[in-house]
C-alpha cells in the first residue's frame, strides 16, 4: 500500500449545491468550505466538490466529455510516494499553487486521469 484514499474531488460549477444534493443523498454534512472547495463526510474518505467556471458536465458515454473527478490520496511519506507512482506509471502534471511546502502533488495516472497526493502527518 503506498497510501490512503483521503477524498473524491468532483469539478462543477457550483460547490455548494452538488455538496447539498450528495450531502441529503448520503446523509453527510459539509466538514469545510472555501470559497472555490466543499467537502462532505465527517469520515474519511471525504467528497470534495471543486468549483471549476467553465465546466462542461459529462455526456457519458461520450467520450468528448468524459467523467471528471479526481482521487486524493494521503501518503505518509510523499518522497516515497511519488517515487513509487512514478515507477507505476504515473506521470508528475505538477503541485498546489496553495502548498509552497510542497506536500501536495499532482500526478496523471497511466491512463491519463488525474489524481493527487497529499502528505498527512
Amino acid at each position: 500500500m503506498i497510501g490512503r484514499l483521503h477524498a473524491l474531488a468532483i469539478d462543477c460549477p457550483d460547490p455548494d449545491a452538488l455538496a447539498e444534493f450528495y450531502g441529503e443523498l448520503l446523509g453527510l454534512s459539509v466538514v469545510r468550505r472555501s470559497e472555490h472547495w466543499v467537502v462532505i463526510g465527517e469520515d474519511w474518505p471525504q467528497i470534495a466538490f471543486q468549483r471549476a467556471p467553465d465546466h462542461k458536465p459529462p455526456a457519458w458515454p461520450d467520450p468528448e466529455r468524459p467523467q471528471q473527478m479526481h482521487l486524493d490520496v494521503w501518503v505518509e511519506d510523499i518522497e516515497a510516494a511519488e517515487a513509487r507512482v512514478l515507477e507505476l506509471g504515473a506521470r508528475k502534471l505538477g503541485v498546489s499553487e496553495d502548498d509552497p511546502d510542497d506536500l501536495f502533488r499532482i500526478y496523471a495516472d497511466p491512463a491519463g486521469h488525474p489524481f493527487c497526493l497529499e502528505y498527512s502527518a
